[in-house]
């Protein structure tokens, strides 16, 4: 991984601290972690990890948005997932990434060296459940995105991708983080295009139709606001255990 900025925080006054591999870390277990962690930080379009390169270290966004990219051999690249604050990047037991990691927006990691972690791992059992829960989470992610990308509308393709920002800003207790009636894109709608299989003329067609209905609101070029979730989730296409409507 390239370096940018340092930063640093205490663990307490972390923002992705209810959701990331530590959010069930008793306090000891979180000052091991204390000791051998450290922070990076990525201006918006610095490649984070290329693919193939030796994985040096493993990390968790603490802040801003970056991409999972995949190339074929004539050049042609596809976005393959989205990483938000609190997602892991590297797969402990693993020296390499299967994908190339790019910061789409400013992108502040909390760092940890890969093989003093893969050591830590052996004492600390809630960062392995932990870790196995999101990498269950991630598995179940990819199996929805299959669907959307098979069987959903462009519309419904949008909605989804919305939806999936706002549940990122409520925590699993329920609380919400910051207003979730508002979100900002964290790519641009060039980028949204790639990711849902679609062209850029159809991604902000749909957004238009979606303000023109009601679902939504648009501010700007990124400003995004939702004055009924539950709107919005009526046009994902799913029902309301998360499964697609047929």
């Amino acid at each position: 991984m390239n370096t940018a900025k340092i930063e640093f925080s205490e663990c307490g006054d972390c923002p992705i601290r209810h959701r990331a591999v530590c959010s069930r870390c008793e306090t000891d277990e979180l000052e091991q972690l204390n000791k051998i962690k450290f922070y990076k930080s990525y201006p918006a379009g610095q490649t984070i990890a290329i693919r193939g390169e030796p994985l040096q270290n493993v990390a968790s966004i603490v802040a801003g948005t970056a991409t999972l990219t995949r190339s074929i051999e004539d050049g042609r690249t596809q976005m393959v997932g989205l990483l938000l604050p609190s997602d892991f990047i590297g797969r402990p037991g693993r020296d390499t990434l299967q994908y190339d990691v790019t910061a789409v927006s400013d992108v502040t990691l909390c760092c940890f060296q890969r093989k003093p972690f893969e050591k830590l791992l052996e004492d600390l059992p809630h960062v392995r459940e932990r870790l196995l829960e999101m990498a269950l989470d991630e598995l179940d992610a990819a199996r929805d995105w299959m669907l959307l990308l098979g069987r959903k509308t462009a519309r419904e393709r949008i909605a989804s991708l919305l939806t999936l920002m706002v549940k990122r800003t409520i925590r699993p207790d329920g609380e919400v983080m910051g207003n979730s009636s508002r979100i900002e894109l964290p790519i641009t709608r060039e980028a949204m295009a790639n990711y849902l299989g679609l062209t850029i003329e159809t991604v902000s067609r749909q957004l238009t139709k979606l303000k023109n209905d009601g679902i939504i609101g648009i501010e700007g070029k990124r400003a995004i606001t939702i004055p009924d979730l539950g709107a919005l989730l009526a046009e994902t296409g799913d029902d309301e255990d998360g499964g697609m409507i047929v």
